[in-house]
């Protein structure tokens, strides 16, 4: 089976299978070119096995096949470039391509296509019986027998949209379908896919599983270091509290210490209490004194 893309690769390429392939700026061709000079449905390929004959559908606008102008038509080969507008397409057989020395350029989507990736589609639409659909690299979805993932639903255009993983991350893009993609409700040209988000190809609804996002996750080890320094120290807190409540044996000089303390942080009323006591103490011992000096003079005069 032969192929049509761009000579630049610039844009994907198209299996040229049965009955045609129509090239031109509307979107509901199999190959859309965005160019000034293309007509809505400017060309058809007919195919029959790997018998191709190209067609130029507007005739005042021709074409050049390997730089001869055509008008109506001609048989086409593999290897043929056919220049339309500023754009050239190149005609190539996959099988030769494989035998030739593949350039790192083109030999990327080949890797890809062939990796398995953490991804997948479980099919909401009970037709499908909830099937599960692995996604690699890169995944085309629609209703061509070639796409990885072929669905033969009669509104999904022939290459629908595109699935690819990049450093892990989910990205779908529309491919010019004629219903369009719909991520979560709101119909996209490009976006990046979440775990858990529903991707919608015109009716038919898939949910989406994958790992989780690695970047949500960064951010919440990020924040514990910054939260953990903010606390106070339990370890200092509880050293603290056992020098006041648990009695440490104590030096001489410390229990010294604490009873000076004990003696100066005696209450006042205390204080006062035992100075009129030593006032009526002395009172009495000179009342006692002076009755003992006057008995001795007494019985000195007799």
């Amino acid at each position: 089976m032969l192929k049509l893309r761009f000579k630049n690769n610039k844009y994907n390429a198209v299996w040229l299978i049965e009955p045609k392939v129509t090239i031109g700026r509307a979107i509901t061709n199999d190959l859309v070119v965005d160019d000034a000079y293309v007509a809505d449905c400017h060309l058809e390929v007919l195919v029959a096995h790997e018998q191709l004959t190209l067609k130029n559908l507007v005739p005042n606008k021709p074409v050049k096949v390997n730089d001869a102008d055509i008008t109506t038509g001609c048989k086409l080969v593999p290897d043929d470039v056919i220049l339309l507008g500023k754009l050239e397409l190149l005609v190539v057989d996959p099988k030769r391509e494989l035998k030739k020395p593949v350039p790192e350029v083109a030999a990327a989507p080949t890797r890809s296509v062939s990796k398995a990736t953490a991804w997948a589609l479980k099919a909401n639409h009970t037709a499908l019986g909830n099937r599960v659909f692995a996604i690699k690299e890169v995944t085309v979805i629609g209703r061509a027998p070639e796409c990885d993932i072929s669905l033969p639903a009669a509104h999904l255009s022939r290459r629908h949209a595109q699935l690819q993983v990049l450093d892990g991350f989910l990205y779908v893009k529309d491919l010019g379908s004629a219903n369009g993609t719909y991520l979560n409700g709101k119909q996209v040209t490009e976006a990046r896919v979440k775990r858990g988000d529903e991707l919608r190809f015109d009716a038919l609804s898939f949910g989406v599983l994958g790992p989780a996002d690695e970047l949500a996750q960064t951010t919440v080890r990020s924040r514990s270091p910054e939260k953990s320094d903010a606390l106070p120290k339990p370890a200092a807190r509880v050293t603290r509290d056992a020098k006041v409540k648990t009695p440490a044996i104590a030096s001489e000089p410390e229990k010294s210490r604490v009873v000076h303390a004990a003696v100066r942080t005696r209450p006042l009323e205390s204080r006062t209490k035992a100075a009129p006591q030593r006032g009526k103490t002395a009172i009495l011992l000179l009342v006692i004194i002076a009755g003992l000096l006057a008995t001795a003079f007494y019985f000195t005069q007799a």
